[in-house]
């Protein structure tokens, strides 16, 4: 079964917030640009990209993420900051990969991916 983008987002911030960090925002768009999950662990603003894919036969989720999308992100992420007036300490931009095969599902998390 195909897996949704809203299904993979769903699944990365759940994994997230297990693993400490605190959602700031979800689907956060500004003009073409979106970003799927801000999220801030410690003194760090992570911006996370989240790729989901049903099967690896054409390749693993986190490769789909094009030199573009990466610009995009950084743009986004800008944007973010300013309209938020958050000045943190540190920035990151992680990927969170979620490939579900039938029931089973792998999480991978990339961090600093670009």
């Amino acid at each position: 079964m195909k897996i949704s983008g809203k299904e993979g987002e769903e699944i990365a911030e759940t994994y997230l917030i297990q693993k400490g960090y605190q959602i700031l925002m979800r689907n956060f768009k500004v003009k073409k640009q979106e970003i799927d999950l801000v999220a801030q662990q410690e003194n760090t603003v992570v911006f996370v990209e989240v790729k989901s894919r049903s099967s690896a036969d054409f390749g693993f989720p986190e490769n789909f993420l094009s030199p573009q999308q990466e610009g995009r992100i950084r743009s986004a992420a800008i944007y973010y900051l300013n309209e938020q007036n958050i000045n943190p300490q540190h920035i990151r931009f992680d990927i969170i990969s979620i490939l579900k095969t039938g029931e089973k599902i792998e999480i991978e998390h990339f961090e600093d991916a670009f």
